[in-house]
């Protein structure tokens, strides 16, 4: 077991901060704490707790500059990126907050008296965050359980705990009871596990690896413990040739270059109808090589390193350095876990077509018609997201009703918006995060009948 974790910048190399792990011990009196902190929260009016996250909100909205700085040395992630990264955290405390006071049950006619539900918080909630998003996706989580009266028990990546640790700051400064949100850094398979398997930790939020998501919902079945899980990806990118072809070859590069490709949601799978693939390829070219890989702090930089060196051999071993490829893009010499945009021409049963590799990597498919396609993006194990590109709505609606994913877009890359709904098919996960639902994914519900019959 470690004892702290050694934070590296991936654009340097350097040594950015050591942070003690969280051990066993410390979990289960983390929980012990957080279970007091929760039913004072759970106690409060539905505007008082409203209005300390609101709160909340506003202080992180105060420290946008400084998140965006500590994520940039964490993640490597360009500045823009991190900057409008923090400012999803305000909105998805304001969007949760404005949910409190809406959070209601329902009136049900019934012979005989009268039936009311109440949705009720769950207790302690656990929420395993990733290192690709390390602040919007832990606030994903946080937000709407904090705002349903549950505690939050917060795991931050190994790699990616400093922003973390900071919002729990700012959640005290703001207001925000003492140990009702805690965040415990440490090892997946020590601190993680611990949290998972505590009987005091009523429910498991999990982004992260199809792998690991398997382990941990065996774990939480043994304990018949809520779980959501939010897991890989290889979502396709369909272009017909009826589609406005300059417009979709100029967005694709973003689909799978931003965040360097480690994103469940890339469209690492580029289908391109036969007929309009040679000037598809032409135009694409050089919007990949344009996109501007380099130094993370500088504005005109749309992409950073990947997170670590593992995760650039973990790349490698997909495509090697020489391998042929039909684009291959620049970046940065010197330190730095650095990887060029790449896309390989390919078929759909290769390696690279059917499995997440989480680096800047797209793989090109022709197809035939729309059968084909639709074939084609459905022959993985994953389904979280896609585009689909054309000009005919009747096309774009039955494509994306056969296309078993989460969440499509149509012309677009879009997948998270925190006001709607956001979750996977398949191998990708299990439940729903986002959107109107999200405090209710948050608590139980209580059904009361009221007799009205006389005695």
């Amino acid at each position: 077991m470690l004892q702290e974790l050694r934070i590296i910048n991936p654009a340097t190399e350097e040594l950015e901060a050591v942070v003690p792990v969280t051990t066993p011990a410390e979990v289960d009196a983390a929980v012990r704490r957080a279970a007091a902190a929760q039913w004072t929260w759970a106690a409060l009016p539905p505007g008082d707790r409203a209005r300390v996250l609101r709160r909340f909100a506003e202080v992180v909205r105060d420290n946008v500059p400084s998140l965006a700085r500590l994520e940039l040395a964490e993640a490597g992630h360009p500045l823009g990126n991190a900057e409008w990264e923090a400012n999803n955290v305000v909105d998805l405390l304001n969007y949760a907050a404005g949910g409190v006071e809406r959070l209601t049950g329902q009136q049900i006619p019934v012979a005989g008296g009268l039936n009311i539900t109440v949705q009720e918080p769950l207790g302690v909630v656990a929420v395993i965050a990733p290192w690709n998003f390390p602040m919007p996706i832990a606030a994903w989580g946080t937000a709407p359980a904090l705002a349903a009266g549950n505690a939050v028990l917060l795991k931050p990546a190994e790699t990616t705990p400093l922003t973390a640790l900071r919002l729990a700051e700012y959640a005290l400064e703001a207001g925000v009871p003492e140990g009702l949100f805690q965040v415990l850094p440490g090892e997946g398979a020590v601190t993680g596990n611990a949290l998972v398997e505590h009987p005091g930790v009523a429910k498991v939020v999990f982004t992260g690896s199809t792998a690991t998501g398997r382990a941990i919902a065996a774990t939480c079945a043994a304990q018949t413990k809520r779980l959501t899980l939010e897991l890989g990806g290889k979502s396709p990118n369909i272009v017909f040739a009826d589609a406005d072809i300059e417009r979709a070859a100029a967005a694709a590069p973003g689909s799978f270059l931003d965040n360097t490709g480690q994103d469940c949601c890339a469209r690492s799978r580029i289908l391109i109808q036969r007929s309009v693939y040679d000037r598809f390829m032409e135009l694409l070219e050089p919007a990949v090589k344009s996109f501007v890989a380099g130094d993370p702090a500088d504005p005109t930089t749309q992409m950073g390193p990947l997170i670590s060196a593992a995760q650039r051999e973990r790349v490698r071993s997909y495509v090697s350095e020489d391998a042929p490829a039909a684009i291959r893009g620049e970046i940065p010499k010197g330190k730095g876990f650095w990887y060029p945009a790449t896309v390989l021409e390919g078929r759909p049963d290769d390696r690279t077509a059917v499995e997440e590799i989480f680096g800047p990597v797209a793989v090109v498919i022709p197809f035939e018609d729309e059968a084909d396609a639709i074939r084609l993006a459905n022959a993985t194990d994953y389904g979280l997201s896609g585009s689909i590109w054309t000009r005919d709505v009747g096309r774009a609606l039955r494509v994306s009703g056969a296309v078993a994913a989460g969440n499509l877009s149509v012309n677009s890359h879009s997948s998270v918006r925190y006001w709607t709904p956001f979750g996977g098919y398949k191998q990708s996960g299990l439940g729903r995060e986002l959107g109107p639902g999200a405090l209710a994914a948050f608590t139980e519900t209580k059904n009361i009948f009221i007799s009205t019959e006389e005695s």
